[in-house]
């Protein structure tokens, strides 16, 4: 099945009562990763790429090749959105241009009103060759590739007029941020959300910071009206602590994993990319999308 643009696929689990996971990639493992998980769970998938992690893979070009090849050569069935996550103008605007298939403008650094009048400019052109569209109002706590945000509740005139721009998708700061949560962390603000859903109702809302946020509160949130919830850190954590733990019991039997050839990087990192693969069934568990695709 070829990549497709994620309009289609998330509006239905609005309309539905469900959520997808956009789940980023940093390489060719974590792609293959996320892929498997979720043909192994029916579900259809964003797989994200951060500006940084684009240009990590070799360019935005090269993520692309990627993931439609992977899809490709693992006979993937399930509906896949390529999606530019937290991208700036240009980069959005680079992203459409090389074939991603959904795009995220992140402007809520910006004054209202210029983050409004981008935002309509990258919709022209990414409907245009049917790239699907999110854009952010209210600043998302934590730090996205040199984004940093205080994190706020986003206003409700601002949502809506955001949404007037034509985007797909709406990523709107309540309470959530990026990375991991502090333990004085008060917890999604769901009345805000509630107030958010009411002013544009039916509308796809996107939850960030998805990882560390417990499974109750994002199941309120999908309930009330988010259709998508962005997922990294988490998927990080479980990747370096499966790695480190088989590096330490590497250590521990040096010999025979020598002689086993257990140092071959395929097979030394196999343990962090099987926990990468669980951590997303987990969460598209979680999501309700399972046997959505």
């Amino acid at each position: 099945m070829p990549i497709v643009s994620a309009e289609k696929f998330v509006k239905a689990a609005r309309e539905n009562g469900y959520a997808v996971g956009g789940f980023n990639t940093n390489n060719l493992e974590w792609t293959q990763a996320i892929l498997r998980a979720a043909e192994a769970k029916q579900a259809p998938v964003l797989i994200q790429t951060s500006m940084g992690a684009g240009k990590y893979m070799g360019g935005y070009k090269t993520a692309r090749a990627i993931v439609e090849n992977l899809v490709e050569s693992m006979n993937i069935t399930v509906p896949v959105a390529i999606h530019l996550d937290h991208g700036h103008y240009d980069d959005a605007l680079e992203c459409i241009e090389v074939g991603y298939t959904s795009v995220m403008f992140d402007g809520s650094h910006l004054p209202i009103d210029e983050n409004l009048e981008l935002a309509r400019k990258v919709v022209d052109l990414a409907h245009a060759k049917g790239v699907s569209v999110e854009a952010e109002v209210g600043t998302i706590g934590g730090e996205e590739d040199g984004i940093i945000g205080d994190g706020e509740l986003a206003p409700i005139e601002d949502a809506v007029a955001m949404v007037e721009t034509g985007i797909d998708f709406l990523a709107a700061g309540i309470g959530n941020i990026h990375g991991p949560y502090p333990e004085n962390w008060k917890g999604l603000h769901l009345d805000h959300l509630e107030k958010l859903v009411e002013a544009v109702p039916g509308f796809p809302i996107v939850l960030h910071g998805g990882s560390g946020i417990p499974d109750d509160q994002i199941q309120a949130a999908i309930k009330l009206g988010v259709a998508k919830v962005n997922v990294n850190t988490e998927c990080q954590i479980a990747f370096a602590k499966a790695t480190r733990a088989f590096a330490a019991e590497y250590e521990a039997n040096e010999a025979d994993y020598d002689a086993k050839k257990l140092f071959d990087p395929r097979k030394f990192l196999a343990p962090g990319v099987k926990a990468i693969q669980e951590a997303v069934e987990e969460r598209i568990d979680v999501f309700g999308s399972a046997n959505k695709a």
